[in-house]
This record gives C-alpha cells, sequence and structure tokens, in this order.
C-alpha cells in the first residue's frame, strides 16, 4: 500500500481563500490610512506646539513678536499667516527664519527649514490679534477622522464652550475656518 503524504490542490486552495478573507478584515479593521493620517496629525501637533513655544520665547526675551521689526513697531496682530510664507512686515524676512537665525536660536535651523517647505495642507497657520488680553495661537488642518472629531468637538453652536472667546470672534474663528465642517482646524494652545 502506498500512502500519499501532502496536500491536494483544493486542499491549499481552500487554505489561501481563508487567509485572503482574514487578512482583508484585519486591514479593513486596522484602516492603515487613517492610522497613517493620525500619524501625520500627531506631526503636525508637535510642529504647532514646538512654533508656538519658540514664538512665546522670543516674545518672552525681547518683548515684541517674530512678525514685528522691533519693540516700537506697535502692530502685533497677524491674522491667519501660513508660517511657511509669514515674513516681518518691513523687512521680509520669514519668521521661521528669524526664530532659528543666530542670536535667536529659538527653534533649530533644520526644524525652520521643515516647515518653511511645507505646502499645501501640511501648513501651519499664526493667529494674533493686538491686545495683551489675546494669544498667539498656532493652527493645522487635520487629516485624520480622530483629529477631525477632536477639532469639530471645539465647535459648539454658540462657539461659547469650545473656543476661547478671542479666537471663537474672529473672522475665520466659529463660523468659518476652524469650525468648517469638511476642513476643520486645530489650534493650539
Amino acid at each position: 500500500m502506498k500512502k500519499n503524504l501532502g496536500f491536494t490542490m483544493i486542499e491549499l486552495l481552500i487554505v489561501i481563500a481563508v487567509l485572503g478573507v482574514l487578512a482583508v478584515a484585519v486591514l479593513s479593521a486596522i484602516n492603515p490610512i487613517e492610522q497613517i493620517n493620525r500619524g501625520k496629525d500627531t506631526g503636525s501637533r508637535s510642529d504647532a506646539e514646538q512654533s508656538l513655544s519658540a514664538v512665546e520665547r522670543f516674545y518672552t526675551i525681547r518683548g515684541y513678536y517674530p512678525w514685528q521689526i522691533d519693540a516700537s513697531d506697535l502692530t502685533d496682530t497677524i491674522a491667519w499667516a501660513a508660517l511657511p510664507a509669514a515674513v516681518v512686515e518691513g523687512d521680509g524676512t520669514l519668521i521661521m527664519n528669524r526664530l532659528s537665525a543666530v542670536g535667536t536660536e529659538e527653534i533649530k535651523a533644520s526644524f525652520a527649514e521643515r516647515i518653511n517647505g511645507a505646502v499645501g495642507t501640511d501648513r501651519l497657520f499664526v493667529w494674533h490679534e493686538e491686545g495683551t488680553e489675546n494669544s498667539v495661537y498656532v493652527c493645522f488642518a487635520p487629516k485624520s477622522a480622530s483629529f477631525k472629531d477632536e477639532a469639530l468637538a471645539r465647535c459648539t453652536a454658540d462657539c461659547t464652550a469650545g473656543l476661547p472667546s478671542d479666537l471663537a470672534t474672529v473672522t475665520g474663528g466659529c463660523a468659518g475656518t476652524l469650525c468648517d465642517a469638511d476642513d476643520p482646524m486645530i489650534c493650539l494652545p
């Protein structure tokens, strides 16, 4: 009697089909695109935190913001300026380059170059309205569903509960850019 060892072709095809179904189920459960976008959003939040800290350190040390020429420049407003393109009015220096310049060095030059090279939705935006009671905000547009949900959760019907009062009342605030249902923004702090 001769014994046949091994699998038949039908058995192998059934095992491959079952493995394929399991692979599709696992991939749909972890949603790799959402995971990649969540990672990008986490990086954008980190970049926004670093940029905001650099602006605050610059202001604390010098007494004026990096978008002002010097302490005698009384206009300290900057409205939704994309950090890659935001310049110091009067001398045309990029704000990120000013924060990384020798003497200030609030951020590393490589960080400034990376932020200055950002395009499209990877950009950071800075906002500050004139007045000591108003904060500086650095914002970004999230790509992942979970970060968009976080951004929209701050957008209540009247904006009094979710967004700080100085940010909710500006153009682009509650009824505009920040709370756009398709492309909301997360602003720090």
